[in-house]
């Protein structure tokens, strides 16, 4: 349940990194989102790592959108780094 729970904070997660972030992606808002997900497992995994999560407990909200924007930065860094070479 801790998985899926992560999941749909993820997807609120992705939401929220792009209102914080707009702008054109190169994904559109189908990959926005599955990033913010993507930062949430990023965030529950880290947060485990470094103790400020038990076992089987996820990323609260503010760490999923946190994780969310720096994995959509990264995204942007990388997509635009492709179109410009």
């Amino acid at each position: 349940m801790g998985f899926l729970w992560t999941i749909i904070i993820g997807f609120v997660a992705g939401l929220i990194a792009k209102f914080l972030m707009p702008g054109r992606d190169p994904g559109g808002f189908i990959i926005t989102t599955l990033l913010g997900i993507v930062g949430a497992l990023v965030a529950t995994w880290l947060g485990q790592a470094v103790g400020w999560y038990r076992a089987g407990e996820g990323a609260g909200l503010i760490g999923a959108v946190v994780g969310a924007v720096v994995v959509l930065v990264i995204y942007r860094f990388v997509a635009d780094r492709r179109t410009t070479v």
